[in-house]
């Protein structure tokens, strides 16, 4: 009987340090999902003087729903219809490169850190804006905005769009080239999303290349260069009876109808956002049930 007894505690005890385990392994999990996604920590305070330059706005601006001209900037808002899909082209010609800008959300570098990109774009006065590469949602990948470095740790595999301080933009594999190196040859911005799509005037994609987890089609944002201070700003809507979306493929494809260069795929779906003139221009949406906008880590704007 005795024994008998000890086998029943010893089997409690057991079931208790089961219990124990399943539950913190349960707490574990839940605290990691809300560290990835929920919780937000600010590494780092932006200065925004670094990003809002002091430049005013000369000569008279003309301004309307779909053009923007000022003497530094010339800007037009096209959309097109192509592949059943919405999209929307802002064309950007400026005198200088330094009209071409990034934003933290926040004006905050860290994690799970996000605003709308309409918001961002109004908080910095941005007379174009699109969605960036939502560095916040990693943990890897080179973050370089304004000409400082607030990440450095190599992403597998990782293309990113490289913004040279003259305008130019180059297409990099991270594991080729080092950011020091990219900030000593004059880097400005990176983008860290991908995949490129368009580099030395050729298609990089295939048919079947594919965002992670993505489907076929898709709301997609793009930014492409077609030559010095000539600039395209890309957004599709997607997943709506309206607009099925893009392919990569035929995001690129359409890219090289615009002339492109060079040309870069950002974060997409939900947060696929065109802002221009203090209105959104995109119907953003996650699953086609609901329009609205997404919060984001960052934005890519043009303005002063």
């Amino acid at each position: 009987m005795f024994k008998k007894i000890l086998f029943l505690k010893g089997e409690d005890n057991i079931r208790k340090i089961k219990y124990i385990y399943i539950t913190l392994l349960i707490l574990f999990t839940i605290y990691a999902i809300l560290d990835t996604f929920i919780i937000s920590t600010v590494y780092e305070v932006v200065d925004n003087n670094k990003i809002v330059d002091n430049n005013i706005v000369t000569g008279n601006i003309i301004s309307n729903d779909n053009y923007y001209e000022d003497d530094n900037i010339k800007i037009s808002l096209t959309t097109y219809r192509e592949y059943d899909t919405n999209i929307y082209v802002a064309d950007v010609i400026v005198n200088s490169s330094d009209y071409l800008k990034t934003y933290l959300a926040k004006s905050s570098y860290g994690k799970n850190i996000t605003e709308k990109t309409s918001v961002m774009a109004n908080n910095v006065g941005a007379i174009l804006a699109i969605n960036g590469d939502y560095y916040g949602a990693r943990e890897s990948g080179y973050v370089l905005k304004n000409g400082v470095i607030y990440r450095n740790k190599v992403g597998s595999n990782q293309e990113d769009l490289v913004i040279y301080e003259d305008g130019r933009m180059e297409i990099i594999n991270e594991k080729e080239v080092s950011l020091e190196e990219l900030k000593e040859n004059g880097a400005y911005n990176i983008l860290s999303f991908g995949p490129g799509l368009i580099s030395n005037e050729k298609i990089i994609v295939s048919s079947s290349d594919e965002v992670d987890r993505s489907k076929a089609s898709n709301p997609r944002t793009a930014i492409g260069m077609i030559s010095e201070n000539h600039y395209v700003f890309v957004v599709s809507d997607g997943r709506t009876n309206e607009s099925e979306g893009l392919s990569l493929y035929q995001l690129a494809l359409f890219m090289t109808k615009l002339n492109c260069k060079t040309a870069y795929n950002l974060d997409g779906g939900g947060s696929s956002t065109i802002y221009f003139n203090g209105n959104i221009v995109n119907n953003p949406t996650t699953n086609g049930r609901k329009i609205s906008e997404r919060s984001v880590s960052d934005i890519v704007y043009i303005g002063y």
